[in-house]
């Protein structure tokens, strides 16, 4: 039965989140950004303009945000003042509790995408370790598992290119995931994927680890300015491959990119190799290439920026991009993130997409951290 006690702890977090997210300031800058979008000319800049309207959308979501979770912490208090009188059953007093805590959860997880880069979408990559068929197996599953996470969140996500494997499963992946805060909450996904079950690939029926890197990185929208030097870039053509179509094996539609610079953490030449073949139209693969060579550039210089600015408090565990970051044990029906001790034997759940805790329990910890 939900207390009186737990009433007016989760309406004290409420009002803390109004201090954190300055909600009276935000309200007086939403007047003044609208007004911005008033005058004659506003159109004219169509760029500027757009990301004027990002700004008036961004501020107007955390206000509406705040807002409906006031209002459930509201409704609780009224329904616990209906139960004293009996008007209403422990059923429902305690359902009103849960949907005010779930709200609140979720806009002090947002709180923590502080980062400029936080809110833009994202691009996965993820690639299979040694091991061979197994491996690029655990692959293609991590594959489904991100993309039935996207689906579930109502963020677009498409497949950049693809490299199956050689009996099954696949070698690599990139997928693009377009929506505000994708990066924000998948980032917590970057590095060492493990899993331990019993091998179908095994005759002997033996049980095998495999390891499968997954990387993010943040999609750049038009308002982030990466200059790219022409010069350094070749391009390559080739035929796409996968089932169906004229287009298939025909035309050659795919494109692959290579960019030399210099690698801002490194200080020393670098390539960056993208392939692209999401439609049967070069143009637009090339298109699509220039973005995702921009993100990889804007995380390398985020990258630079977190290491000149880091200030790692003595014994504090770090975050390392590529480490292991969790178990997927398949015959013990566990998966636990390792830098959260967070853990579930819900293991088909996860595979199938379930994997907002992961994401919820390593954004309360390190969220706020420039990791």
């Amino acid at each position: 039965m939900t207390t009186l006690e737990q009433i007016k702890s989760l309406n004290e977090r409420v009002d803390a989140l109004r201090n954190y997210l300055d909600i009276e300031g935000k309200t007086i800058q939403l007047e003044e950004e609208e007004l911005k979008t008033q005058v004659p000319d506003f159109w004219q800049d169509q760029k500027r303009a757009e990301s004027q309207m990002k700004k008036v959308k961004s501020l107007k979501g955390w206000i509406e945000a705040f807002d409906a979770v006031q209002n459930a912490a509201d409704e609780l208090t009224l329904a616990a003042e209906f139960f004293k009188e009996e008007t209403i059953t422990e059923k429902e007093l305690d359902a009103a509790y849960e949907k005010a805590m779930e709200m609140t959860e979720t806009l002090e997880m947002k709180n923590m995408l502080r980062l400029e880069e936080d809110k833009l979408g994202a691009v996965i990559k993820i690639v299979a370790g040694a091991g061979g068929t197994e491996a690029q197996d655990w692959a293609e599953m991590l594959m489904r598992m991100y993309l039935r996470w996207c689906e579930k969140e109502g963020y677009k996500a498409e497949i950049s290119s693809i490299l199956d494997g050689d009996e099954a499963g696949i070698k690599s992946v990139t997928i693009k995931v377009e929506g505000d805060y994708a990066y924000g909450y998948l980032k917590s996904e970057n590095g060492v994927h493990r899993l331990v079950r019993v091998s179908p690939y095994n005759a002997q029926g033996k049980r095998m680890t495999s390891f499968t890197s997954v990387f993010v990185v943040p999609l750049i929208d038009d308002t982030i300015e990466i200059d790219i030097n022409p010069a350094n870039l070749t391009w390559d053509t080739f035929r796409s491959g996968g089932a169906g179509g004229q287009n298939v094996n025909k035309v050659e539609s795919g494109v692959r990119l290579h960019y030399t610079f210099k690698n801002p953490i490194t200080d020393e030449m670098d390539e960056i190799v993208i392939e692209n073949t999401e439609s049967r139209d070069q143009p637009k693969n090339k298109e699509n290439a220039i973005r995702l060579l921009k993100s990889q550039l804007y995380e390398l210089e985020l990258e630079k920026r977190r290491q000149e600015t880091a200030k790692i408090e003595a014994g504090k565990k770090k975050i390392e991009w590529g480490s292991q970051i969790r178990s997927y044990v398949f015959d013990d029906r566990r998966v636990k993130d390792h830098r959260t001790d967070y853990q579930t034997s819900n293991v088909n759940a996860v595979m199938d997409g379930e994997i907002d805790e992961f994401i919820k329990t390593y954004l309360m910890q390190f969220g706020g951290q420039d990791n």
